[in-house]
């Protein structure tokens, strides 16, 4: 577990300190790419706190939902539309579900175990 935190504090700090711009015709296309990424990433802590996460379907959901968004963001530029508003709500509406479900979880997880230390205490089986 130290090394998933190690990674993060590596990755915040390299990128508060290496000096690049995204250009703005690319910033649509990163801003859904990233909105995908962090989609399957809950959807991903999701089926590991349900106990169903696999690492294959994980990365290739995490690939193909990424790139899905550009295309998404790509076509329409191409049809002259703003396609990629409906990939921002739809991913909106997926990780707000997501954090939803999650936080229920630790929620529940929590008031079980008040549950079982008031039985324990007060004498219950």
């Amino acid at each position: 577990m130290w090394y998933l935190v190690a990674g993060l504090l590596f990755g915040v700090l390299l990128g508060l300190n290496v000096p690049w711009k995204i250009p703005s015709i690319l910033a649509r296309y990163l801003a859904v790419s990233l909105l995908a990424g962090i989609d399957t990433s809950l959807g991903g802590l999701r089926a590991s706190l349900e106990g169903e996460f696999d690492t294959v379907i994980f990365v290739s959901g995490f690939i193909g939902n990424t790139v899905l968004a550009a295309a998404f963001v790509y076509l329409g530029d191409v049809l002259g539309i703003e396609l990629y508003l409906a990939a921002v709500v739809a991913l909106g509406v997926r990780i707000f579900n997501n954090l939803g479900v999650i936080r229920r979880h630790y929620i529940r997880s929590q008031t079980d175990k008040k549950t079982a230390l008031r039985k324990v205490s007060s004498g219950e089986s």
